[in-house]
């Protein structure tokens, strides 16, 4: 009589075949799937991922659109309306701008009289000067430029030096100078110090400020012929300088700014240094220039409201 005998197998040998037998249907599903495919139409590799690729960028929006379906549906914050220029300033600046009527042109009197009120600053502040001219400074004949003195003065005190030899030094120091002589003034400049607001020098002294270019242009401090400050005529030079002598240039905009006093000046006094800076202006209106020569004036003080003067002061 046979009998059957029956082996055990191992389980790590059984597992072994499984995965085997797992590996070999994976391995035919892919040739499978590799046949179902064309060497070229819609059913070739290229165009079945392209159709993926495309079915991907499809949810990819619906998703996006959805999501931004969703950030519309949401309250949105109120946006404050922007503040104007005058709302975002001091207290004291929104008062004194009230006692100006908007859109106004006033007299000069007018002008003046409303800056001395408006000036609400605890110092003795300057009155300046903005004139806009119909002028194009990239041309050399329009590149309004000079020098005046004011008849009341500037109402700043002026320490004045010159560079200048002996004899020079001594007629500048019996006219008013603070400092005089070569020795002393270029020491205190190899120092860095400017103990001055307007340096005068001699033609023939002016070499000797080459190496000091770079400290006294950017400060407006070297001499030049033009200014006044170069000259022979040292004694007239220190007074004109000490009387109240300005320098006025118009700038890349056009525009000529002034200081013309102080606000504790008379109304008479800032209305005769701002009538001698129109004529000065005026005196210098180019020849090529065609169409308006003065186009706006605006009167101010030291960190106060601007006021529109009207044209007909300038004429």
């Amino acid at each position: 009589m046979a009998t059957d005998k029956t082996t055990d197998v191992p389980a790590d040998v059984e597992k072994g075949i499984v995965d085997a037998q797992v590996a070999e249907v994976v391995e035919n599903k892919d040739e499978a799937s590799t046949k179902s495919t064309a060497k070229a139409g819609k059913r070739s590799a290229k165009a079945v991922a392209e159709a993926e690729a495309k079915v991907e960028k499809e949810e990819r929006k619906a998703a996006r659109a959805a999501g931004d379906a969703e950030e519309d549906a949401k309250p949105k914050q109120p946006v404050k309306p922007t503040r104007s220029r005058l709302e975002r300033r001091g207290k004291n600046f929104r008062k004194a701008a009230e006692q100006i009527e908007k859109d106004k042109a006033y007299n000069l009197e007018e002008a003046v009289a409303i800056a001395q009120k408006t000036s609400s600053v605890k110092f003795d502040a300057t009155v300046e000067l903005h004139i806009r001219l119909g002028v194009d400074p990239r041309h050399a004949d329009q590149n309004i430029r000079d020098n005046l003195v004011l008849p009341a003065g500037t109402g700043k005190t002026v320490r004045v030096a010159v560079l200048a030899d002996v004899d020079d030094a001594a007629a500048a120091k019996k006219a008013g100078a603070d400092v005089a002589g070569i020795d002393e003034i270029l020491k205190d400049l190899d120092k860095g110090q400017l103990n001055f607001d307007t340096l005068i020098a001699t033609p023939s002294q002016m070499a000797k400020l080459g190496k000091y270019a770079r400290v006294l242009g950017p400060r407006g401090l070297m001499p030049n012929p033009k200014s006044g400050t170069v000259t022979t005529d040292v004694t007239k030079a220190v007074s004109e300088a000490k009387a109240g002598r300005v320098e006025y240039r118009v700038d890349s905009t056009g525009i000529v700014h002034l200081g013309v006093g102080k606000v504790s000046f008379t109304p008479a006094q800032l209305a005769e240094n701002i009538q001698a800076v129109f004529a000065s202006i005026k005196s210098n209106k180019p020849n090529s220039l065609k169409g308006t020569y003065i186009k706006a004036i605006h009167l101010t003080t030291t960190m106060g409201p601007s006021i529109v003067v009207d044209l007909a002061a300038a004429n």
